[in-house]
């Protein structure tokens, strides 16, 4: 391979590379974002203001890649600052979640090819050097799992005041694992836990009630607990349905401890018309579902704390 070719090659990734990057400043620059003024957004402010650093070596990111790993950062919620490769993730003992993203990265250094060095051995001349920029994808700590605790993002605890005390109550009490961190919320099933987001990093804390409840409820369809089917993939109808349950449980919930999130559940539950559509019973069944799993979280609060009476009507219209 040519030097010439080389550098011909180089000169167009970079340029590619280049173009790529600026063109998505541009596009925050237009949205009002000014990624090198402030990079943390208020959703989430949990985040640690510091400079992007690896996680895996500790060393601080330069250059472009700190308004690269900045923008992803507010772009995706994160709560840290630390980011590691796929390979360095498993070195570590965890590994990165199925189906994450991650955020691409550049090295920029110089080498000197093999011709070149010969070459200038034998003309006597300097060998030339010929810049390269190397891209790597990098994720950060919260799309991780299984990371050693000195590595893993810990969230800083909520305020007080932001987690209603008998919700509080009421996590601990199911023995659910709980973990609050990370930019999503979701439930695992083949592990058995849960992950919500801090309440700090909503624009609403109370709306973080909604959601942890919502991701409770799916944690008691776990075979040793109210033992729903849960295998239901993204984009089925199985997946849909259980979703529908959820939500509905979480909104019962919260209405049982007089908790009103400003989200609205109705605008949720449109987004599973497909289900309804196709089984006019489906939405009797959810519901019925959803009673029995409100009725269960809400049973570890202390008797008198609140009235989980309900009425069968739900099995009549069935």
């Amino acid at each position: 391979m040519s030097r010439r070719y080389l550098q011909r090659r180089t000169g167009e990734d970079r340029t590619s590379l280049y173009d790529e990057i600026t063109s998505k400043i541009i596009r925050e620059l237009e949205a009002g974002r000014v990624p090198w003024v402030q990079p943390w957004g208020t959703s989430a402010a949990n985040a640690a203001l510091a400079m992007p650093k690896s996680a895996a070596t500790r060393r601080q990111y330069s250059g472009i890649n700190v308004l690269i790993l900045w923008g992803a950062a507010t772009e995706r919620g994160f709560t840290g600052q630390s980011w590691l490769t796929f390979r360095q993730a498993l070195s570590l003992g965890g590994h990165v979640r199925k189906g994450e993203r991650g955020t691409t990265v550049v090295y920029a250094d110089r080498f000197v090819p093999v011709e070149e060095k010969r070459r200038a051995s034998e003309t006597g001349d300097e060998a030339q050097a010929i810049p390269f920029l190397k891209r790597f994808t990098v994720f950060n700590t919260d799309q991780c799992d299984n990371l050693p605790s000195e590595v893993a993002t810990t969230a800083p605890p909520p305020p007080p005041g932001l987690i209603e005390p008998r919700v509080d109550k009421l996590i601990k009490a199911t023995g659910i694992n709980f973990r609050i961190g990370g930019n999503r919320a979701f439930y695992v099933p083949a592990e058995d836990y849960v992950q919500v987001p801090p309440p700090q990093a909503y624009f609403e804390p109370i709306n973080w009630h909604r959601t942890a409840l919502h991701e409770l409820a799916h944690a008691s369809g776990h075979p040793s607990r109210l033992n729903r089917d849960l295998s239901g993939s993204y984009g089925t109808r199985k997946y849909a349905f259980e979703e529908l349950i959820a939500e509905m449980a979480s909104a019962f919930s919260c209405a049982s401890l007089g908790i009103a999130p400003t989200v609205r559940h109705a605008d949720y539950i449109g987004c599973w018309l497909d289900v309804l559509r196709e089984d006019n019973r489906a939405i009797v069944r959810a519901a019925s579902q959803a009673s029995k799993v409100a009725d269960y979280l809400l049973g570890f609060l202390p008797e008198g704390v609140v009235d989980t009476t309900t009425e069968g009507a739900e099995q009549e219209a069935a």
